[in-house]
């Protein structure tokens, strides 16, 4: 599902957005493509120092949308720059082999968000 580009997209830097919603209006976090890091089952991790209103939405809606791009990657059609949309379900670790794996990368995380995608669709 996560297309070769979807990779290349990763390895130049660009913010990526994240959006969550519980009951309340949908609420959204940046950080960065050098932070996602996908598994060999294609699930995302990414280190989480704060995102607690996200953490809140996910314990109420584990649905989340996320947003990422780059200027550097063609997108369709040999445009400059291309873009995806993921939709995926959430969970934050707090322990276990993923989250162990990310602390030694990311020595601030206090937990990892992990995205299980169900579609991710580039966009331009």
């Amino acid at each position: 599902m996560l297309t070769e580009k979807f990779n290349e997209v990763l390895t130049k830097e660009g913010i990526v957005s994240i959006i969550s919603w519980g009951v309340e209006e949908p609420h959204v976090i940046n950080t960065w493509n050098s932070y996602l890091v996908v598994t060999t089952d294609e699930r995302i991790l990414i280190p989480a120092a704060g995102m607690r209103k996200t953490e809140k939405n996910v314990n109420q809606n584990n649905k989340v949308k996320m947003t990422l791009g780059s200027k550097e990657v063609l997108g369709y059609k040999d445009y400059q720059g291309t873009g995806f949309v993921v939709e995926g379900t959430a969970n934050f670790l707090e322990a276990g082999l993923d989250f162990e794996m990310m602390k030694e990368k990311f020595s601030f995380l206090s937990r990892v968000l992990e995205i299980t995608v169900t579609s991710a669709k580039q966009m331009i």
